[in-house]
């Protein structure tokens, strides 16, 4: 219990930092940012040029979190035969917390690590969680906060246009 009480609050010292320092680190693209995978290799979301991106930013604390989850793998299963890519960016300071949140769900799409919270910070995050739909050029076509049972037609719909572009 005391770990995801010190993550909690390590997650709202890092969402301070990123609201003071938002402007402070640019960069031409923030796909250009390199992040971890479970197994510690380096991946750029420049390596999903091509595809839409469906980019997901979560916590193990954040409750509705757990909800999109199913979501999220329900679009993979659905649109693994097209050129969509979804991808959960893990912000716990702590990534072994996200871990033991994935144990607990079904998630075969792509995840990776951001525990200093530098991608986040670039796309200006506003509340957990948080996504982000890209273009196949990696323009960013839209962004949501929160995540909203009620509105998951609305989210496939949003998919369903970007694929056709």
């Amino acid at each position: 219990m005391k770990a995801k009480k010190l993550s909690q609050l390590s997650f709202v010292i890092l969402m301070l930092l990123i609201c003071s320092l938002g402007q402070a680190e640019t960069l031409q693209s923030p796909l250009a940012l390199a992040l971890s995978r479970d197994d510690g290799s380096q991946v750029s979301l420049n390596d999903y040029k091509g595809k839409v991106i469906y980019l997901d930013f979560w916590a193990s604390w954040c409750a509705p979190c757990r909800k999109s989850f199913p979501w999220m793998q329900q679009m993979h299963h659905k649109y693994r035969e097209t050129d969509l890519a979804i991808i959960a960016v893990n912000l716990d300071t702590d990534s072994q917390l996200g871990r033991e949140f994935l144990q607990q769900l079904d998630a075969d799409f792509d995840v990776l690590y951001d525990p200093e919270g530098r991608l986040a910070r670039r796309l200006n995050l506003q509340g957990m969680p948080s996504s982000f739909l890209f273009d196949r050029d990696g323009k960013l076509l839209g962004s949501h906060v929160g995540f909203f049972s009620e509105r998951q037609s609305q989210y496939e719909a949003e998919l369903k246009r970007a694929l056709k572009e």
